[in-house]
């Protein structure tokens, strides 16, 4: 007979018998334990197995990404919980233009209020949605916040002190990406390409306080979209240590092979967007416009961005929105260039 807290379960044959315990499946946060004790445990020897410089240079690059991005990430899944808890769902309508041609400018104007980088955009346009926010104003958004915001602006300027046009270049440039995403979205995206679960409010239990939904929103958001950011800046130092430094030698003399290479390079590198026009800087040999084909894709389309996007809102979206983004970013970047920048030089 099977006890209170047993369920009874039928065989085939149709006698009633105890169901068997569910059982315990491992998560993912228990495999991460167990893997940095064995990596603690063993440290002598892996200092000594894997002291290989590209393997140096990749796990520098995979910190330094996940270094520069979490910040920002907190940051914005701090905002994400704010605007669960504290901004009410019609007052968002109510300032938005009930027009998405007229909304998505506005949205990508709205970017400039948020000093931050692509990763804090991600939660923050997913909460928007959640809300109530149609789909092409918060993608707006989210490719506007880290790319017009005053940190990057002044971070370029002290960057190009002697080609002060580039801050206004990568403004225009970047908001021009940010609107034309919105709209093409407005016009051919597909909500069933959004993973539901991305669009579905979290359930608030009757008597809960503001405060408590604002932590569980942001723990949420941050064990969700950090273990994506874990994967991006995997793949980043990956590419870092496969890719021939050679391969750029030839940038400086051919404008085509220049715009399209400094976008994968981009794409790559996955820089912050408050630190990338200083490399871009760097690169001194190289014209003016394939370098702000950089850093107008760069915190458009990365890696570790193209990972957030799949994590947040689903593969079916990234496979579509990541490689139309990429294509606008290079045509606003180069449209731009060609007029305020007079061309390439």
């Amino acid at each position: 007979m099977p006890t209170a807290t047993e369920a009874p379960r039928r065989n085939p044959g149709g006698d009633p018998s105890p169901a068997r315990p569910a059982r315990r499946r491992i998560t993912s946060l228990e495999v991460l334990c167990a893997i940095l004790l064995l990596a603690v445990l063993g440290q002598n020897w892996l200092g000594d197995s894997l002291d290989v410089p590209a393997l140096r240079t990749g796990a520098t690059v995979f910190v330094a990404v996940c270094v520069q991005a979490m910040p920002f990430l907190v940051l914005g899944v701090l905002i994400s919980g704010a605007i669960a808890a504290f901004v009410p769902a019609r007052l968002l309508r109510r300032v938005l233009p009930t027009s998405p041609a007229l909304a998505v400018p506005v949205a990508g104007l709205a970017g400039i209020a948020l000093p931050g980088c692509e990763c804090a955009s991600v939660p923050v346009a997913r909460r928007l949605m959640r809300q109530g926010v149609p789909e092409p104003v918060a993608l707006a958004f989210l490719l506007a916040a880290p790319a017009v915001n005053p940190v990057v602006l002044v971070a370029t300027a002290v960057a190009f002190p002697t080609a002060p046009q580039m801050v206004l270049a990568r403004f225009l440039a970047s908001l021009a990406t940010a609107i034309t995403m919105g709209w093409v979205w407005a016009r051919f995206g597909r909500r069933q390409w959004i993973m539901e679960r991305a669009l579905r409010a979290l359930p608030v239990r009757a008597g809960t306080s503001k405060w408590a939904v604002f932590a569980e929103t942001a723990r949420t958001d941050l064990a969700e979209a950090g273990g994506f950011l874990v994967i991006g800046g995997l793949t980043a130092a990956t590419l870092n240590v496969l890719v021939p430094q050679s391969w750029f030698a030839v940038l400086g003399h051919n404008a085509v092979v220049g715009v399209v290479v400094m976008a994968v390079l981009a794409v790559i590198l996955a820089l912050c967007s408050e630190a990338d026009a200083f490399v871009a800087a760097s690169l001194s040999t190289l014209p003016l416009l394939p370098r702000l084909v950089f850093l107008v894709v760069g915190p458009a389309v990365d890696v570790k961005l193209v990972a957030l996007q799949a994590g947040t809102f689903g593969r079916a979206f990234a496979a579509r929105f990541a490689p139309m983004t990429f294509l606008v970013a290079i045509g606003c970047a180069v449209l731009v260039g060609l007029v305020v920048l007079g061309g390439y030089r």
